[in-house]
């Protein structure tokens, strides 16, 4: 890990990082989660993916895989 928090956000469109963040608090992450799926979730192909970058849990994606 950097030292820029342990919960990564990415966005990635079409299969291509578009952006991404880190946060030190996981309701911090969570709470970007959701802002990120209302703002970037029209884009085409977009896929948001946030992970505990401490234990490689991912967390939550979207769209939903199941």
């Amino acid at each position: 890990m950097t030292g820029a928090g342990r919960y990564h956000l990415l966005l990635t469109s079409g299969g291509r990082p578009v952006l991404h963040g880190w946060w030190s608090v996981e309701a911090t992450a969570r709470d970007k989660f959701r802002r990120w799926v209302g703002e970037y979730g029209s884009m085409p192909g977009a896929r948001i993916t946030l992970t505990d970058e401490d234990t490689a849990d991912v967390l939550a994606t979207w769209p939903d895989p199941s």
